[in-house]
């Protein structure tokens, strides 16, 4: 009787193993500040070259109307790992830095959490950006005891493996924590340097080198995939760089590569990551049965130097008005790439809208799940413009932005609808302009005649304003954007979208 107990639960071991390894592993490749135009598959104008990006659409699905949930660093992270729009926690504007608290409840599914469950191996690599406790403190840089484990770190979100700095690369404390822990204790203060400008003063561990970062995490990724690719378990490896984002380190071979500026070089090194990534799995076995995922989380950064790269002839929002931080098309516009080989037999450029916080009823629906009504709540599947398939959920149609200063517009088929006269962020015009004081409170669009978004048609068309207003309204006021029961933004109930009525 022992003997076939024994017997079956091999049978039900093996049975398991093989399931799991049925399944795609998933790599999703998060760009830091890289406009659409920067990548020359999008950009046929372009002055960069990409041709390793450029690739995974050759073998995969171009998203040429795809969007972060916010025009800045924080809120996009939170949307990819949630499902869920970053207006409906208490974070309703700006980002957060590097000693900030957590972003996402502890008691929520993420993404990571939800694929464990699935049988994945989980791992990140990057900038984390979404906050953490540090040490013996709940906020704040004083008196931090760095050789204390971290509390609420990617690891408490869903991840087996995780090697993180706390935020941007230009932020402060500058440190590696793999596994909640500090590689080296930041003990002395960096000031910034000449080149850095943008890099703000803090105390820095003594194995961190700025230069260095983006090589760093790449070693790191490629380790995660050698180690995971000979395993039974499929593996999801989320990689959001800090790259291209200021400061600007191009380094070794690629210092004047892109004959642009030192941030085409720099977009130039990300480009070779991919390429990195992508070697790695073919050398492992792994790579047609692996799922890239390629995006940035928001646009263009003005502080990269736009002069420089418009004096090439090179423009990193393309036609698209606005760069990172504005509710303009610019600020959020991203370029999105999704590659499996195994599946996808030719390339595909796909015009379905879609939003980063897609990514999480994507893989529900690729691992045959139905999420709770608390999961997810902002995350339609594009599983079927992958796939080719029929959709088994629903697809999106209408999408909300939101910009740096906390302003909203709505999009649904041509029309997008601005909840207010200015940019949102720092754009032109700003919210305190003299300009902005003449403009009418709101904005409407058709991006079928005007992607640039020059004519305010508002006045022409009442219906369509009404018809969004209420939209939006009822998706912000409902705790989510898809089918299922109603549920709770966290904060203050006050919403700048609506402060126009009445007017």
């Amino acid at each position: 009787m022992k003997k076939i107990v024994a017997f079956l639960v091999l049978l039900c071991f093996i049975s398991s193993t093989k399931s799991f390894a049925q399944k795609p592993n998933i790599i999703y490749i998060l760009a830091d500040d890289l406009g659409i135009g920067d990548v020359s598959v999008y950009n046929s104008e372009g002055k960069i070259q990409t041709p390793n990006i450029d690739q995974l659409a050759q073998n995969g699905v171009k998203f040429t109307d795809a969007h972060t949930t916010s025009a800045v660093c924080t809120p996009t992270r939170y949307g990819i790992m949630t499902g869920r729009y970053n207006w409906r926690t208490t974070l309703k504007k700006g980002v957060l830095h590097g000693y900030d608290t957590p972003l996402i409840d502890p008691k929520r599914e993420t993404v990571a959490s939800f694929l464990q469950k699935q049988g994945y191996k989980t791992g990140i690599v990057g900038k984390w950006h979404l906050g953490w406790n540090w040490g013996n403190i709940e906020a704040g840089e004083k008196n931090v005891d760095f050789t204390k484990q971290v509390r609420n770190s990617p690891n408490t979100n869903g991840f087996d493996y995780s090697f993180c700095i706390p935020a941007s690369l230009d932020m402060p404390p500058y440190a590696y924590v793999e596994n909640g822990f500090c590689t080296a204790i930041p003990k002395d203060t960096c000031i910034g340097r000449k080149g850095i400008e943008l890099f703000r003063a803090g105390i820095i561990a003594p194995d961190f080198q700025p230069e260095e970062v983006l090589g760093k995490f790449t070693e790191k990724a490629l380790s995660f995939i050698n180690q995971n690719s000979k395993k039974d378990k499929p593996f999801f490896l989320y990689f959001p760089l800090a790259a291209p984002h200021t400061p600007i380190l191009p380094i070794g071979n690629f210092v004047g590569k892109s004959n642009v500026s030192p941030y085409a070089d720099f977009v130039l090194m990300v480009d070779d990551v991919v390429r990195q990534v992508v070697e790695t799995l073919k050398k492992n076995g792994v790579y047609e049965n692996t799922i890239i995922v390629f995006g940035s989380d928001n646009g263009f950064a003005n502080p990269a130097d736009l002069k420089a790269q418009l004096s090439k002839g090179h423009n990193p929002s393309m036609m698209y008005r606005g760069l990172k931080t504005d509710i303009f098309e610019g600020g959020h516009h991203v370029p999105f790439i999704v590659s499996w080989k195994q599946t996808i037999k030719s390339p595909k450029v796909s015009r379905q809208l879609v939003c980063t916080t897609d990514f999480f009823q994507t893989v529900a629906e690729l691992n045959n799940q139905k999420l709770n009504d608390n999961v997810a709540e902002d995350s339609f599947s594009f599983l079927s413009e992958v796939t080719g398939k029929k959709p088994t959920f629903d697809v999106r149609k209408s999408v909300i932005h939101h910009s740096s200063d906390g302003f909203f517009a709505i999009r649904k088929d041509n029309w997008k609808l601005i909840m207010c006269s200015h940019s949102g962020g720092n754009g032109k015009p700003k919210e305190t302009s003299e300009e902005a004081k003449t403009l009418p409170p709101i904005q409407l669009y058709d991006l079928s005649t005007d992607i640039g978004e020059t004519q305010n048609v508002y006045a022409q068309n009442p219906e369509i304003v009404k018809e969004l207003t209420a939209l939006l309204t009822k998706q912000i006021q409902d705790g989510r954007s898809t089918k299922g029961k109603n549920q709770t933004n966290e904060g203050p109930s006050y919403w700048s979208q609506l402060t126009w009525l009445g007017k």
